[in-house]
């Protein structure tokens, strides 16, 4: 059944480019009546790929097909839990009732034992640190596997394949034993975030309301925070009641029916990309082109490779070409390299804030329950300030220009509140200054994503994500917490650490601030204008058609 919805999905495209191919010799060597019909005849095809075309889903209604349960919203949805479990996984890591704390001894001798993972591993802050970006390993390494395998396999049973791989991984993680087990499951844990970062995003806004698109994406990213602070919370709850162990085996649980479900979704087709089965769509210009009995001349791509290198020799050489062409037009777009550089420096804070902060809370405040008020204030402020940033931007008119300026007004006002927070000594003026602050700061999320999203042609997105995601863990949250870590075990002050922590924030404002005098262009917007043109040409009788038609009223 697949095969046939991406044989039907190559055929539009096929049957426009035979009618151009026709209609171009037929005008050199002066068609006779007989040749001149059938180019008439071919040019019927295009109302049909329209048809076809619409019915797939790829133009402005989106890529859901009519007969697909996955409508917009439940597509939408299913994203939004994946990643929101995902990222409660984050926050069970670094709760202290399961990441815990070592054992210490006083100067007498006496030594109490430590408690959760650190204290039954008996880890260093900087070991403590690495679990929290060991995740980062599987991702580096699946994300360029699942990015090629995209265009031969329905992309959705890889999202089961690597949500499969994330569930045995959770279930490792609790069934770990020292320092290097569960170091391991941790990065396998990378594979399911892997599996669905690249496509999760393109296709929410491919399927979303033109007016919406934003507060859509802010949707999606809204769980971002809300998952950590689940997590904090979940994992607070569970390590104190019962085992850190526990805390793990429950994420596997509810994250095995979506594994089942990426291996029965129907699947679906991103704007900007061709179907599979190249093959099927060159046998369907070939046997268009012998029905109209018109030589055309020979596509060099299509032509077998002249050392005799196998096809599939072939198709893996140009995959890897159109890899890193694709590579290199990123990295020359400087509205996206700017954009990045921003998201890395803002998510080596949020990093270092999601996995410290319940113990940097609990040691500065002496707070009863550091993980069920860093829980409560991420929940509120990521859910507000998430969908704040979607609507604020909406309201003010997507571009890329505003988007820079939402993004550096909201970060440097924030990043203010979070550093005054940090200095204060009472612990209610810490929790209200501390609140606005992410209020104001996860109002980028939305933002931020819709640059990478529109600053790129379509078909670059699904690598526009990826790239972004690598890029702001490998160079943000993965060295920040280690870091960190390393940090409070030299200058021993969390305040200290917080505050120097915090004026990265700065940082990140700064580099979104000169994002706001680029020239930039939406290229997303500007290929469907362009789409829309050779939409409106086909719909065009050719001008052979509407001769015939009448000379055929005169006749009659």
């Amino acid at each position: 059944m697949e095969e046939e919805e991406a044989s039907s999905s190559t055929k539009p495209t096929a049957a426009l480019k035979s009618v151009e191919t026709s209609a171009a010799t037929a005008a050199a060597s002066e068609p006779s009546s007989s040749q001149a019909a059938e180019v008439a005849e071919a040019s019927v095809v295009v109302p049909v790929s329209e048809k076809q075309e619409e019915e797939m889903g790829r133009r402005s209604g989106g890529p859901v097909t009519e007969g697909s349960w996955f409508t917009p919203k439940r597509l939408l949805l299913m994203f939004c839990v994946i990643n929101m479990l995902n990222y409660v996984d984050r926050g069970v890591i670094a709760s202290n009732g399961v990441n815990g704390s070592r054992g210490t001894c006083t100067e007498s001798g006496v030594c109490t034992g430590g408690e959760g993972i650190q204290g039954e591993f008996k880890l260093s802050n900087f070991e403590d640190g690495v679990l929290s970006s060991a995740f980062m390993v599987g991702l580096l390494i699946a994300s360029p596997i699942f990015a090629s395998l995209a265009k031969s396999y329905n992309p959705f049973r890889l999202i089961g394949v690597g949500l499969s791989v994330w569930t045995v991984a959770a279930l490792g993680c609790g069934s770990s034993f020292n320092f290097w087990s569960i170091a391991i499951c941790r990065m396998l844990v990378g594979v399911g975030e892997a599996s669905f970062i690249s496509l999760a995003a393109p296709f929410i806004d491919d399927n979303a309301p033109v007016a919406k698109k934003t507060a859509w994406l802010a949707m999606f990213y809204m769980c971002i925070p809300t998952g950590i602070a689940l997590g904090y919370v979940y994992g607070g709850v569970v390590g104190s009641n019962m085992n850190w162990r526990w805390a793990f085996w429950g994420e596997a649980l509810l994250m095995l029916p979506f594994a089942v479900l990426g291996f029965v979704m129907k699947p679906l087709q991103l704007k900007g990309f061709a179907p599979s089965g190249s093959s099927k769509a060159l046998k369907a210009v070939e046997t268009v082109n012998e029905s109209n009995d018109l030589e055309a001349p020979e596509d060099p791509v299509l032509v077998r490779d002249a050392g005799g290198r196998s096809k599939d020799a072939v198709e893996r050489s140009n995959a890897f070409t159109r890899f890193c062409g694709d590579f290199k037009q990123l990295l020359v777009e400087k509205v996206y390299v700017v954009n990045v550089l921003g998201y890395i420096a803002y998510n080596f804070v949020i990093g270092a804030y999601s996995y410290w902060g319940p113990k940097a809370g609990y040691n500065i405040y002496h707070m009863a329950s550091a993980d069920m008020t860093f829980g409560g204030i991420t929940i509120v402020c990521g859910i507000l300030g998430t969908l704040a940033g979607g609507y604020a931007l909406d309201r003010m008119v997507a571009t890329l220009s505003n988007a820079f300026k939402l993004l550096a007004g909201a970060t440097f006002f924030g990043a203010i509140f979070c550093f005054t927070a940090f200095c204060m000594k009472n612990l209610y003026a810490f929790i209200v200054l501390f609140a606005v602050g992410e209020l104001l700061v996860f109002a980028t999320q939305a933002p931020v994503n819709y640059v990478c999203l529109h600053c790129v042609k379509p078909s670059l997105r699904p690598l526009s994500m990826a790239m972004s995601t690598v890029s702001i863990h490998i160079f943000g949250d993965v060295p920040s917490s280690p870091l960190v870590g390393v940090l409070q075990d030299h200058i021993k002050n969390w305040r200290h650490t917080a505050l120097i922590l915090t004026t990265v924030f700065f940082l990140a404002a700064g580099i979104w601030f000169v994002g706001i005098f680029f020239n930039s262009v939406d290229r997303y917007a500007e290929e469907a204008e362009a789409q829309s043109v050779i939409e409106n040409k086909a719909n065009t009788k050719p001008l052979l058609e509407r001769e015939g038609g009448h000379r055929t009223d005169e006749t009659s």
